[in-house]
């Protein structure tokens, strides 16, 4: 096995972390790269193969195989130096901007679909050696700190990793996954597959009942010292046993291309002053906090058992409702609430911060970490804002206006189907005349000839199917059943009895077995009765939901979940796409963009914002910003750009804004108007917010630069434009940090990009333009100096 032939190497020559010999590093190397029967196991899959990266099973593998004695150990000799990690770890830079949260087996069929494994392996072969890299990282002399760039601005410095340090960090991140999030509790979302954002919201929704008091966690701007980073560090140590990774990540946090700073609201959100590590490790930094959570919820829960509806007596006019706590953390964002008096609420909360500020050194701010009512206070959490309500809020019932409505529709339905009927009758008025006619005719010329075929037979078929569908309406008209049974029994003089005795008997028998066969076929009384129980159940049924729906309304509470419509607002005045009147108007400054490309940025935010709040109850509202604002401003900007009306211009490019490729076939990237309304709740999803979005503007530059590559990563394309970083801070020279004049809790990106030029391709340009990658997915140390 891999395990016992890397346990033979290190004994026979005496590795050890502190003073390896360069000999013994690399023949240990080279066993682990070069050597393709290095395990004896036939079920564990082939690793060796340096240009093919790695599947989630034999990643796993490879990682489980250095556990012994209850850590990992080594795991950045053993697995992350290796040239087929370090070649996994690019091809999810490549895909991860296709889909947030990509497992490395989900991002292995998408690279392959797209791009095949030896085209990869040329492309990072281009850049950098990945053997080299690995031997690099495997003998502890790669230079961090040469790979790091700072981008200066007049205020604080920037430091971004290049893509050969943003390889060697996604596959420390990878293998962390593997190793921490098995581990990990329920209630940590954020930087794990399926645990993104709706997620988060979708528990919330489903399982928090009857919530009474909430309060979320508000931190002051928390930035991770020398001290933070040692107590992280010894988290690690707790589960790994690596003095090399140690050192990196403190490496890492000292040169400053990984840093964490919790409550400044950039997190989770794409953009490039964030580190690709920082995600997990704020996870592991708070796994403790979250088991003592745990254990917490669940020892309540063992004191508060939710007792059965029978075991309730009868007859009480009371509702139990049993003593509980939920906790959701997103990352540096913590949600906590109860369902039972305030004052376990604010033991819970004086818990909480000691916890926190205690065992994990953080600042925290007590005045904005406030307990609030869940009933009649709102609570920022996600971007979002919750409340607890009844479930008629969420699910209300049918008003005044929509039974109307419901009623006319039924009435109009009724009489286009009554339309039809006698539309039918008459045409099959006419086809049985004609068929009459037609047997007629051959009848008569039957006399002198022979036909072989007899269509009599045929039309007596046709005849006998209309009659039976005429006798199956009749009986179910119980309008015409009555009429016609009125007609045979009422007023009949045979019904008299000194009529009676004057006929002969066989007539009144006749007479009397006829109203029997009227009686059993046409009476309506038996349908009458059937009608008015189906009747009295629907009643009885309305009732009872009615009743279910008050009580309810008593004594449950749910979650809701809505947009920030207010900051939604302001953030579309602050960004141009509304005058102080709230009505579209044009943005100037895209006017120097080609009609696509504009058409793509409002796209992009458009589409940001509805699947960032699809999820939200007043999603219509959200709706009409983008259909109705975001749609206008765009139509209004191509206005301004060539010079014609509004009408014109839809006209031109119609309200789905639809435009002409390459090929001359047009293209919609905007949503529709029926897509739009067509959208809802999505679950499992992690989508990125509209920040990074809003606040980016590419303006193309005409340049006359020779042709560089696309700082897309690892993308060999090299028929690239030049496009120019404008911020909308910058442009519209205010603070983010002013929350006057910014939209609160919205991010932004770092003003040290600003005015940055960058080559890209077109489909890389495209992808920014309409959201689909952020530019944490591009290598933004490739920059060029353009005067």
């Amino acid at each position: 096995m891999l395990l016992v032939n890397l346990k033979k190497v290190t004994t026979t020559f005496d590795l050890r972390l502190s003073s390896p010999t360069t000999s013994s590093l690399q023949l240990l190397y080279s066993t682990l790269t070069l050597n393709p029967n290095t395990s004896q196991n036939p079920k564990t899959p082939p690793i060796q193969n340096p240009t093919k990266p790695l599947t989630t099973p034999q990643l796993k593998t490879l990682v489980l195989s250095q556990y012994s004695h209850g850590k990992f150990s080594n795991l950045i000799q053993n697995v992350v130096g290796l040239p087929s990690v370090l070649l996994t770890a690019s091809q999810n830079l490549i895909t991860h901007h296709s889909n947030d949260g990509l497992n490395c087996t989900e991002s292995n069929k998408l690279a392959e679909s797209t791009q095949p494994n030896l085209s990869l392996y040329h492309s990072v072969s281009k850049r950098f050696s990945i053997e080299e890299m690995g031997r690099e990282i495997f003998e502890n002399r790669f230079d961090i700190e040469a790979h790091c760039v700072k981008m200066s601005d007049e205020g604080e410095t920037l430091v971004l990793p290049n893509l050969k340090l943003k390889v060697f960090v996604e596959a420390i991140r990878i293998v962390l996954e593997i190793v921490y999030d098995d581990r990990f509790v329920t209630f940590s979302y954020g930087g794990r597959v399926n645990m993104g954002r709706h997620t988060a919201i979708r528990y919330l929704k489903n399982s928090v009942n009857n919530p009474s008091w909430w309060f979320s966690v508000c931190f002051n701007d928390v930035k991770f010292d020398k001290r933070k980073v040692d107590k992280l560090c010894f988290f690690i140590e707790e589960k790994i046993k690596d003095g090399i990774l140690i050192d990196v990540i403190k490496r890492l946090f000292d040169c400053g291309a990984l840093r964490i700073e919790l409550g400044r609201c950039y997190l989770g959100k794409g953009l490039p002053q964030e580190c690709g590590l920082c995600s997990i490790l704020i996870n592991v930094y708070f796994n403790g906090f979250d088991r003592e959570i745990q254990e917490m919820r669940l020892r309540m829960s063992k004191e508060n058992p939710k007792l059965d509806q029978n075991e309730i007596l009868e007859g009480s006019s009371s509702s139990y409702k049993p003593l509980k706590m939920y906790a959701v953390r997103y990352l540096d964002e913590i949600l906590v609430i109860t369902s039972g008096s305030k004052m376990l609420t604010m033991n819970l909360k004086k818990w909480v911060l000691k916890f926190l500020e205690g065992e994990l050194e953080l600042n925290v701010d007590r005045v904005k970490t406030a307990i609030h009512s869940a009933v009649s206070e709102k609570i920022d959490f996600l971007g979002m804002e919750l409340q607890a309500v009844p479930p008629s809020v969420l699910h209300p019932p049918m008003s005044e206006k929509a039974i109307r409505a419901r009623k006319k529709y039924l009435r109009q339905k009724e009489v286009k189907a009554l339309e039809l009927k006698n539309a039918r009758e008459r045409n099959r008025k006419k086809l049985g005349l004609k068929l009459l006619s037609h047997v007629f005719k051959k009848s008569k010329q039957s006399d002198g000839f022979k036909f072989d075929f007899q269509i009599e037979n045929e039309v007596r078929e046709i005849f006998q199917t209309w009659a039976d569908e005429v006798v199956q309406d009749f009986l179910g008209s119980l309008e015409e059943r009555w009429t016609w049974h009125r007609m045979l029994t009422a007023g009949d003089f045979l019904s008299l009895r000194h009529i009676r005795d004057q006929l002969p008997q066989e007539l009144v028998d006749s007479y009397d077995k006829f109203q029997e066969q009227v009686h059993k076929h046409l009476s309506p009384v038996k349908a009458r009765k059937a009608l008015e129980e189906e009747g009295r159940r629907i009643k009885e049924e309305e009732e009872r939901k009615y009743a279910e729906r008050t009580v309810d309304d008593l004594t449950k509470l749910c979650m809701k979940v809505s947009a920030p419509i207010e900051l939604v607002r302001k953030a579309v005045k602050m960004a141009g796409f509304t005058n102080k009147m709230g009505r579209p108007r044009p943005i100037s400054i895209l006017t120097s963009l080609e009609d696509a490309d504009i058409i793509k940025w409002y796209a992009g935010v458009g589409r940001r914002w509805l699947d960032f709040f699809c999820c939200c109850h007043n999603l219509k509202m959200v709706k009409t910003v983008v259909s109705y604002h975001l749609r206008f401003s765009c139509i209004l900007t191509l206005a301004e750009k060539h010079e014609a009306t509004k009408i014109e211009c839809i006209r031109h490019y119609t309200k789905d804004l639809k435009v002409p490729d390459m090929n001359g076939s047009e293209e919609v990237h905007f949503p529709t108007e029926k897509e739009v309304k067509m959208m809802g709740d999505k679950n499992l999803s992690d989508p990125t917010p509209v920040d990074g979005a809003l606040s980016l503007l590419l303006i193309r530059l005409a340049s006359d630069e020779p042709s560089h590559s696309c700082v897309g990563h690892f993308c060999d394309k090299n028929d690239t434009v030049m496009y120019r970083v404008r911020l909308l801070q910058n442009i519209l020279n205010v603070n983010p940090a002013d929350e006057d004049k910014w939209v609160p809790r919205m991010s932004a990106i770092h003003e040290s990009l600003n005015q940055m030029c960058f080559p890209l391709c077109s489909d890389h340009k495209s992808d920014l333009y309409t959201g689909k990658i952020t530019l944490q997915d591009v290598d933004c140390t490739s920059y060029v100096n353009v005067d």
